[in-house]
């Protein structure tokens, strides 16, 4: 396993001290998972600040490239060049700098820059999309809306839920989760439909809901702080995050009616959904009992004589059952988002907390018909 670590020390970033021992461990196969399918993967954990991309190792073995961005949060991929990741007070969208064909340090295949910086301010942006104008989207939780970064303010709101009354900063129904369809926002989650600052905390055991942005109305009711929408193979796919379940909504005229179908069960707060193939990739996370106790998800893990963890568990959507794990101990113990970046093996990226983004330099070539 190779690791190369970004420690937060400049631009801005507070002094983490001395790093604590973080340990990773993986079932057998999955570095072999991810580079016989050609894909890496990224996760993002907003409560240690870091933003992860995994690939297949030159020597088989797994790679862990680890970067710092304060409150990592909603991770979007739109194609194998661009990655948008949502932060505490910024939305950034990277690219790859590498051609096919080249590398860097005779390892990595893909290098994700930070080029484009969008100051929001302390929103708690949670997931992100890219519109069909190039335009980011984003879920701003603060303010209960889905917005766009603006050009002069900290954002631009589009779309709010019929129930929230007012652009207002309280977090009312706690507007978490993004469903993009064709480069157009689908679907929302939240964890209730409160209209008041912070109704949303007293509705986590089954106020959760979803949300089809077109119509305003709600797909189907009753969930536990639903997380990470996601359309697949003509399913809208869900994290019914307090039960701890992966599942998919059959809609029906009545939201009352539709029913939320549970295809496995996972030992921890899940949040975090791609895909590829037949495979889901969800994202597990160590509960905050402080907060989230009094959850369904207490009671399934001691039914099941199971202790929470963090990682990423790989789900096999035909039968329910984890082919691959990905695990992480430690002071890590929450995740937020995981995206699958497709035609990459051993990708990495740059952040602000080392001197690597001074050195790397790049330009395109030169418009020799260009005229002034």
């Amino acid at each position: 396993m190779t690791e190369t670590e970004d420690k937060p020390e400049t631009a801005g970033n507070e002094t983490a001290g001395e790093p604590q021992q973080v340990k990773y461990s993986m079932s057998p196969g999955f570095s072999s998972f991810l580079g016989g399918n050609g894909i890496g993967l990224g996760i993002s954990s907003y409560q240690s600040g870091k933003f992860y991309l995994l690939g297949q190792n030159t020597d088989g073995g797994l790679l862990v490239d680890e970067r710092f961005f304060r409150k990592a949060m909603g991770i979007a991929v739109p194609d194998k060049d661009t990655i948008l990741l949502a932060t505490l007070f910024q939305v950034i969208r990277f690219k790859n700098v590498l051609n096919a064909g080249q590398q860097i340090n005779n390892l990595y295949d893909a290098c994700y820059v930070p080029r484009e910086l969008f100051t929001t301010g302390e929103l708690d942006a949670h997931d992100v999309g890219l519109l069909r104008d190039g335009r980011i989207v984003f879920v701003n939780t603060q303010f209960n809306c889905l917005a766009t970064p603006s050009a002069r303010h900290s954002f631009t709101p589009l779309w709010k839920p019929p129930f929230i009354s007012k652009i207002v900063k309280e977090d009312r129904c706690h507007l978490n989760g993004l469903a993009m369809e064709d480069v157009v926002p689908r679907y929302v989650t939240a964890v209730s439909k409160s209209d008041t600052i912070d109704g949303w905390r007293d509705r986590r055991f089954d106020g959760g809901i979803v949300i089809d942005v077109g119509t305003g109305e709600i797909v189907v009711g009753g969930l536990s702080m639903p997380h990470s929408p996601r359309l697949y193979n003509g399913k809208l796919y869900v994290l019914n995050s307090g039960t701890g379940e992966l599942g998919w909504v059959e809609p029906a005229p009545k939201a009352a009616d539709a029913k939320f179908h549970a295809v496995a069960f996972c030992p921890g707060f899940v949040r975090g959904l791609g895909f590829f193939g037949k495979y889901a990739f969800v994202g597990l996370s160590k509960p905050r009992y402080e907060r989230f106790e009094g959850l369904a998800l207490d009671k399934k893990l001691a039914d099941t004589d199971s202790e929470p963890w963090c990682g990423v568990q790989v789900i096999d959507l035909e039968t329910g059952t984890v082919t691959h794990w990905f695990r992480i101990d430690g002071p890590v113990g929450e995740l937020y988002d995981v995206a699958v970046v497709p035609g990459v093996f051993r990708p990495m990226s740059l952040g602000f907390a080392s001197n690597e983004v001074l050195g790397l330099i790049t330009h395109d070539e030169i418009d020799e018909a260009v005229a002034f």
